[in-house]
């Protein structure tokens, strides 16, 4: 019987427990959980098989996470993401409403009052650094900090608290404060070897099927794999 993780299910029911640490994780399904059914807001969207891990509320990610997100811009996960313990999401009014061009980054508007009435006319022109945007298979190590505007490209890895200013590449590592690139995990053939492979879009009985050649086979070795049974995209 094939089996796999139901990714319309937040708790995961099969996870490997602790051996090492039982007293701390006696059920590791309460602090690995996947993402999609747990978000509420309209302008976060998050791809199945994405998890987060928290030993102190992973469920709570929307909440604690993602800060600032009381405007347009969107955050946008792909599927198939590892996001680590204190993983946080700076969304643009965190950093614009700051700095709306003049010669302060004190928001007065935010008290109300006098001090709305005086700049409401100036709220419609405040800048936007615009959404976050997270590929496919990216891993983000604990308690990065990905700021607003950024996109970060399907198989790159983010290091442990890095600070991520500027966009990322697919298939690259980076970390440090501001992050910086540290190597590209593949060739640039391979690189878009599995950019067109795209596996993370298999249906999951396709991905469960196949998953020992996902998990270990080499790029050339999956892209032939993808050919056979069709799923090569162009």
């Amino acid at each position: 019987m094939t089996t796999y993780p139901d990714p319309a299910n937040a708790r995961i029911p099969g996870m490997i427990k602790s051996e090492r640490r039982p007293g701390l994780v006696e059920a590791a399904e309460d602090v690995t959980v996947f993402l999609k059914p747990l978000i509420k807001s309209p302008r976060i969207e998050v791809g199945e098989f994405t998890y987060y891990n928290d030993t102190e509320d992973a469920a709570g990610f929307e909440d604690n996470n993602v800060l600032y997100a009381y405007g347009p811009e969107r955050l946008v996960i792909g599927k198939f993401c590892c996001l680590a313990m204190g993983t946080k999401f700076i969304m643009s009014p965190g950093t614009d409403y700051h700095m709306p061009g003049g010669t302060t980054s004190y928001p007065f508007f935010i008290f109300g009052g006098s001090w709305l009435e005086k700049t409401a006319d100036l709220l419609p022109s405040l800048p936007t650094k615009g959404d976050i945007l997270i590929g496919n298979d990216v891993w983000v190590g604990r308690e990065a900090v990905i700021m607003p505007g950024v996109t970060i490209g399907d198989g790159a890895v983010i290091g442990a608290r890095s600070l991520v200013t500027s966009d990322v590449a697919p298939y690259t590592v980076v970390g440090g404060n501001p992050a910086k690139q540290i190597k590209k995990r593949l060739p640039d053939e391979d690189i878009d070897r599995m950019l067109r492979i795209a596996w993370w879009d298999w249906p999951a009985e396709v991905v469960t099927e196949h998953v020992r050649t996902i998990w270990s086979a080499t790029p050339s070795e999956l892209e032939e794999l993808a050919r056979r049974i069709g799923r090569l995209g162009k």
